[in-house]
Parts: structure tokens; sequence; C-alpha cells
């Protein structure tokens, strides 16, 4: 009876323990401690996306931010929106900006001693106030998140335009920002707090669970390859490769190392967001033109010129958070690290195939990647492909020859090449030599 008795207490300790553990309030915790734009618009929609199917409770935002794009913010508002559990912000510092506008989509504010929200007024990428048609929108879009919220919509407004006057709260001529002890005085802040667990133990009734968002493995791994150093090193990569796939056809390791740090270099930017679909089309079609520009259009013109503008124009853009070619909220600093990235790379890709050209072709690792032993006929290789000696007779270019191409003598058409010289189709050529089936010609 004893026993009985002792397991059933123990059964029921456990079901008190097991329904406590279930009923622990499950809170995710994000961190907008940087500048708004397509990277952290990324981060919130993974970590929003992350506690849905994480089964969590409640969402916190731990903010300090001056703000960003309007646009980013504007995508980060709509996903809180849209979110279907309750989601806190944290203002430990600053809010200023999108970061005002994205607090304010929240469904609390919380704020630390200290702490500032409001000044949201647009300015450029140099620091200055943007156009009207920003502000309008600027405006309009606190207004209906305010409304959406059930804050003051007019005083929401006041964060944006400093023309507004708002008696006992604000006059004209400045733009609104509260401090902590404002924010709650006027429904902009529902508690003065030090921490996150600070908010949670006065708000949750029980236990809670708090988990901070961390970016998987291969995030991460993306936003290593967003550092400029590495940007520029890919650069390189990509020009040499296609440099040296030029001057050794055929060999394909040149042209696969362009291609993967071209893969590297470019998705990262996409799944950011900071690279538009344009840009890599730009891209692309630079390196059509310059293909064309090699094998098909004779000389180099107009095409060639096109293709390495439209190139190092691409590389240059998926750097800079610019909309559709518009440069206005794109600081001048950013500009000029991303222009000074791709020409430090581009000089470093041009020193390489200056001085690194000859000893690459004569490593011994081009050597194994690369088919480059001649068959001599004293070492038993004796394949001749013409029945008489061609050396001395003169045909014409049957096409370009950039040095390689194909000639015709006497109505026959051979594989030929020159010493490095350039010859249009139809110029009248020479054999001077002959190396397998191929011919050494030069211009008559």
């Amino acid at each position: 009876m004893k026993l009985i008795k002792s397991l059933f207490s123990i059964a029921i300790v456990t079901l008190l323990s097991l329904s406590s553990v279930l009923a622990q309030t499950k809170v995710l915790k994000l961190n907008i401690d940087a500048d708004i734009d397509p990277r952290m618009s990324r981060y919130v929609d993974l970590g929003l996306t992350a506690a849905k199917n994480g089964g969590y409770d409640l969402v916190v935002i731990e903010m300090d931010t001056y703000g960003g794009l309007v646009t980013d913010a504007k995508d980060i508002v709509e996903m809180l929106l849209d979110f279907d559990k309750p989601v806190y912000v944290f203002i430990n510092k600053d809010a200023a900006s999108a970061g005002a506008l994205i607090s304010i989509a929240c469904d609390s504010i919380y704020m630390a001693p200290g702490a500032s929200i409001g000044a949201a007024t647009v300015v450029t990428g140099q620091g200055e106030a943007a156009p009207d048609k920003y502000q309008s929108y600027m405006r309009a879009t606190m207004r209906t998140t305010a409304e959406e919220k059930g804050r003051n919509p007019e005083i929401a407004e006041a964060m944006v335009d400093q023309n507004i006057e708002i008696e006992g709260i604000t006059k004209a001529g400045q733009v609104l920002t509260f401090t902590t002890s404002e924010a709650i005085k006027n429904g902009f802040c529902e508690g003065e707090y030090r921490s996150v667990d600070a908010i949670l133990n006065h708000t949750i009734k029980g236990d809670y669970e708090l988990n901070e968002f961390t970016p998987s493995f291969v995030e991460k791994i993306v936003a290593i390859f967003l550092n400029p150093f590495l940007s520029g090193i890919l650069i390189m990569i990509i020009i040499g490769g296609i440099y040296f796939e030029l001057q050794t056809p055929g060999v394909g390791f040149p042209i696969l190392a362009a291609i993967t740090a071209a893969i590297l270099y470019f998705i990262p930017y996409y799944l950011t967001g900071l690279a538009a679909n344009w840009e890599l089309v730009l891209f692309l079609v630079g390196l059509l033109l310059i293909g064309l520009e090699i094998t098909v259009i004779p000389g180099f013109g107009v095409a060639g010129i096109a293709g390495i503008v439209f190139t190092i124009s691409a590389l240059v853009l998926v750097m800079l958070n610019n909309d559709d070619f518009d440069f206005t909220f794109v600081p001048m600093s950013e500009i000029l690290l991303a222009i000074s990235t791709t020409m430090g790379a581009l000089l470093g890709s041009l020193l390489i195939m200056f001085f690194g050209g000859v000893r690459l072709t004569n490593s011994k690792f081009f050597e194994r990647v690369a088919l480059t032993a001649t068959q001599q006929k004293n070492e038993g290789y004796t394949a001749r492909f013409h029945k008489e000696t061609m050396v001395g007779k003169e045909g014409t270019a049957y096409t370009i020859l950039r040095p390689s191409g194909k000639i015709m003598i006497e109505d026959n058409i051979y594989d030929a090449f020159t010493r490095g010289t350039y010859i249009d189709k139809g110029d009248r050529v020479k054999v001077i030599g002959e190396e397998g089936n191929a011919l050494l010609v030069k211009k008559v």
C-alpha cells in the first residue's frame, strides 16, 4: 500500500513538473543594432520565420539604431504587422528615424533609462534632408503604422515633419524626439526597464524560456563573403581567370576558377538584397560583349569597351544599395569604398597578369592541370596530317586569326595560328611552319 502511494506521489510530481515546462512562454530575442538595410531586413525576416517555425509565443526586439533606408524599414514593418504573435521592442539606447518607425509597428514599446525615440526625418546619404516626396512617404507610413497600433498618429507624423505643432508636446521648427519619460507620458512607451529579462518578469505570468536568434552557418558564411577585402580578392580571381583562359584556351582551370569566384561574389549580395536582377544581367551582358569582341567582331572597339565598362560597373553596383541607379540614400563613403575595392582588385589583376603570367604557365601546378607537353618526333611521335609540306605556301585567312583560326589554301581549309599577331578574315597569309595538324602563318 505504501509503495502504491509513493508511486502515485511521484506520478503527480512528474505531471506537475511536465505541465510547468509545457506552460513556459517561449520567447525569441532579435537584435536590431545596426543600420536598417537589406541585410537587416533579411535578418528580421529569418528571425520571425524561426519564431514561427519554432513555436515561439513572443518575439522581443532589442534595438539601438540611428535608422537607415526607409524602403527596408517599411519591409520590416510589414513583416511585423503580418506576424501572428506579439512583438515587443526594447529600446536600450536609440530608436531614431527608421528605428522609430519599426518600434511603432511593435505591439509594445519598452525603453531603458536615457533612451530616445523619434527624429524620423528622411535624410540622404550625405546627411541632408531628402526631397519632400520622401518626407511625405515617411509621414504617411508613420501615421498609418501608429493608427494600426492604436498610437497617436499626429505625434508619429511630428517625428518626421518639423512644421507640425502639437500643444504641450512639440513646437513648430523642431522634429519631435521623446525621452523615455516623455514617451511613457504620451503613450509611445509601456514602461521603463533596464533589461529584456526585467520586461519579461513583469509582463509574463509564470516561467519563460528566452532564446536569442542566431543566423545559420550558411548565413554566417554569406556575411563573411560580404567583406570588402574578400570581395576584392574574388574580383581579382574573376578577371584573372578570364584573362588566363583566353591566353590558354581549352585548359579549363582558369575559367572554372573565374566562374566559382563570380558565384561566391554575387550570391551573398543577391541573397541580402544588395544585388538586383538588372545588375546581374549587366554583368552577364558585359561578359557576352567581351566574348563577342574576342571571337566574332574584328579589332577591339565599341563592343569590347562597352563590355569592360558594363562588367566593372556591375561589380561596383552590387556592393551599393541603390534603388534602380538612384544613389540618394547611399553614403558617399560606401560609394568610394565600392569603387576603390573594385579598382584595387582590377589593378591587382593587371599586376598578376603582367608579372605572374609566365611563372604560372611554366609552373609544375599548371603542368598538372593543363596539357603543355610537346610530342617530339625523336620520342616516337610521328603523327602528320598533311601529305606534303605546307611551308612556303600562301593562302587567305578563312576566319579571323587571334591568334588561332582557319586559313584557305588551294580551296582546302586548314587550322592555323600566328605568333600572337592579329589577322583579319580575307588577308593574305604565308605558311612559315607546321606543328602537328596546325600551320604557323604570318601576314603577307
